[in-house]
């Protein structure tokens, strides 16, 4: 945690991604950022869906709900997308998650109103019912060395504003980045793709 006359740490903003973006995997991408020191940095993508696996068969991959057991979970989480937070780690998942739910040496406290925990404990919880009531599932995490993050945001890759924990748990991934760029009074129209250029 940052201490209180440090303000430069972003724990618990949102990194948005700006048009000119050169990595294609965080085109129009919308990060919370869960931690950053001096020690680098590290987020969760909240608007790319990995369509390529659903929470019941990742619950069934982890063993936590057996095949065929899929009809006992409750229509919320059947429906639960899964995301790809990010190139780091693609196979561990995170979830973040409101407050309500602590995993003692497990859950981060970010900010009021969110936690990460990235064991396989909150899954199970979730599956039976008794997880928090607000959650986002991501595999892999976004990872930046020290420095490397604030180059990219000097170099205008980045905007950053306070996070909207509404818009973390908002389950339209592809409202996310015109949400967040509402935060700030910004209208995707009049940012330019282009470098130097008005």
């Amino acid at each position: 945690m940052p201490s209180e006359d440090n303000t430069s740490y972003m724990d618990g903003q949102f990194l948005i991604a700006m048009p000119s973006m050169e990595d294609g995997r965080f085109a129009h991408s919308v990060i919370y950022l869960c931690a950053h020191s001096d020690e680098g940095a590290m987020g969760i993508v909240l608007n790319q869906p990995a369509n390529n696996i659903t929470f019941e068969e990742l619950l069934s991959q982890l063993e936590i709900l057996p095949e065929g057991d899929d009809i006992l979970l409750p229509s919320d989480l059947r429906d639960m997308q899964v995301h790809r937070g990010g190139p780091v780690e693609t196979g561990r998942g995170f979830v973040l998650h409101s407050d309500d739910f602590y995993i003692e040496n497990s859950s981060l406290p970010i900010q009021e109103g969110v936690c990460l925990t990235a064991t396989v404990e909150i899954l199970r919880a979730l599956a039976e019912g008794r997880g928090p009531k607000q959650a986002m599932l991501a595999l892999g995490y976004a990872g930046w060395a020290p420095g490397q993050l604030e180059a990219e945001i000097h170099a205008n890759g980045w905007l950053t504003c306070k996070a909207e924990p509404s818009l973390i748990f908002d389950v339209d991934s592809d409202a996310k980045w015109r949400t967040a760029l509402g935060l700030l009074g910004i209208d995707p129209g009049m940012l330019s793709s282009e470098a130097g250029h008005a």
